[in-house]
């Protein structure tokens, strides 16, 4: 940008020109002041829309200490489909209207857990930070509890010191699979973990071996693979296992990646989905909708979650606190659900 076209760029000096308030009252109009007329307000907020101002966040952070970001990190894991993209919409939702903004973060699998989160505090890039796949002792959450910095995580962890978090009901959902897969006559059911560093992956078993326990049925769980294996892999390793004696005849899914997997390598071997193996699966998009024949699925609004964390964080950012902002999703009535809308922001 050139001296010209800076000299040019609106300030609040210019809205405050165009509407005769004074530049003082232009800025606290445009911060939502309650105690500015909301007519002011609006007047204000309407003439810059119109003349295209951007606050220069240099000068707010150097008045204010604070960044109007909120930082998500996330890891680029595609297990679960549309897992991004339905938490981003949901968190843009909950920060629409606000002067918040939102700066999406990777975090890949190969860099330290507390990379991001050290950055991110040390450096003040951000007000607050959101992050998922959470462990029993979390170190971020240990981290970031012990400097006082507002977070919110994707799922809960095992430490003493209660912290914000949303998190889907894992435990309910794996039993309530589990259930399903019996009832649909399976005598073997099987179920495909996360990770066992993961909590949710604790919940998924506990609720897995809650149900194979109650009904007394032989069971399996799958250990040379799980939801982070490629979808490949877990093809081939389906396919062999599917091929000896005393094989699973059904799995509790919570990826639809890996469902679709497994799907190929049992008619791979012959085998029909629904009759001969069984498959129950988290959904998180819309793709069993149109798998045929239909498979048995249990909804996760991850949409949801993310408004959820959203507001939990400008909440906690306010100074909330942090046992008064824990939500868990809790998975619908173990019946086929419709197919999931596609939500807007």
């Amino acid at each position: 940008m050139n001296k010209r076209q800076a000299s040019q760029r609106p300030t609040l000096r210019t809205i405050a020109q165009m509407s005769g308030l004074a530049v003082t009252t232009v800025s606290r109009a445009l911060a939502d002041d309650p105690h500015i007329a909301q007519e002011t307000r609006d007047r204000v907020r309407k003439l810059a829309d119109e003349v295209g101002y951007a606050p220069d966040r240099a000068a707010q952070r150097l008045r204010t200490g604070k960044t109007n970001v909120i930082s998500l990190i996330l890891n680029p894991h595609d297990e679960i489909l549309g897992f991004g993209t339905s938490i981003i919409r949901g968190i843009t939702v909950a920060l629409r209207g606000t002067p918040y903004h939102l700066v999406v973060m990777p975090d890949f699998a190969d860099s330290e857990p507390l990379e991001q989160v050290s950055r991110i505090v040390r450096n003040h890039l951000a007000d607050g930070v959101i992050f998922s796949r959470t462990e029993p002792d979390d170190a971020r959450i240990r981290f970031l509890l012990e400097r006082g910095f507002p977070f919110v995580s994707h799922g809960r962890s095992e430490l003493a010191t209660p912290h914000p978090f949303v998190d889907y009901d894992n435990y309910t959902f794996a039993r309530q699979a589990t259930q399903r897969l019996i009832a649909a006559g399976s005598e073997r059911p099987a179920i495909l973990l996360p990770p066992r560093r993961f909590t949710f992956a604790n919940h998924q078993l506990h609720g897995f071996m809650s149900a194979v326990r109650e009904h007394g049925v032989t069971h399996e769980i799958l250990t040379d693979i799980t939801l982070d294996t490629p979808g490949e892999l877990i093809e081939a390793r389906l396919r062999a296992r599917l091929g000896l004696p005393g094989a699973p005849d059904g799995l509790v899914c919570a990826g639809e990646v890996s469902a679709l997997a497994a799907i190929a390598a049992a008619v791979d071997r012959g085998l029909e989905p629904g009759r001969d193996f069984h498959i129950v699966v988290k959904q998180t998009s819309t793709l069993f909708s149109h798998v045929r024949p239909r498979v048995a699925s249990i909804y996760e609004d991850l949409t949801e979650a993310g408004e959820h964390m959203g507001h939990f964080i400008l909440r906690r950012i306010a100074g909330e606190p942090a046992e008064a902002l824990q939500f868990l999703q809790v998975p619908p009535d173990p019946v086929d659900v419709p197919a999931p809308a596609v939500r807007t922001a």
